[in-house]
């Protein structure tokens, strides 16, 4: 009976609800971000947000091997824009956290005895005193490489 009365009374909610819904929670996407104070990178950035604020950056297609553009660093964080065409091969780090942020295109990264497949959108922490890779699975990546010092 109650449904039944729910359901003879609903409305269908504006569209816009559910992002301002996100906005408010910090989930939302388009955030606009300004290249001078970037934040870190985490599993919650918004790859689209960063490819926009970083675009002007980015060399003109066809893209070389590699490019690097560095985007901030002190004696806490570096970042750098990325974008390559060439696999990186099995290092390891003892002193600095390093982190990859998918913006555009494909690659899989080997760490330790485990693949992960990153995609646009994707974060991922690469754990200290670990062998890892980095393999393209598209012509190029373009991603924000961060270490974190400690």
């Amino acid at each position: 009976m109650i449904e039944l009365l729910a359901q003879s009374h609903a409305i269908e909610p504006d569209p816009r609800l559910k992002q301002k819904l996100l906005d408010v929670l910090g989930f939302g996407g388009e955030e606009q971000l300004d290249v001078s104070s970037l934040p870190p990178t985490s599993r919650y950035s918004d790859h689209t947000s960063w490819l926009k604020a970083v675009e002007h950056l980015l060399p003109a297609e066809p893209f070389d091997d590699f490019f690097q553009h560095v985007l901030q660093q002190d004696e806490h964080i570096a970042q750098m824009l990325v974008v390559t065409k060439l696999d990186v091969p099995q290092e390891m780090h003892d002193g600095i956290a390093e982190s990859f942020f998918i913006l555009k295109g494909r690659c899989t990264c080997t760490i330790g005895d485990e693949q992960v497949t990153l995609n646009p959108g994707d974060h991922l922490d690469i754990p200290l005193h670990v062998n890892h890779d980095v393999k393209l699975e598209s012509p190029y990546v373009i991603a924000i490489l961060q270490h974190q010092f400690s």
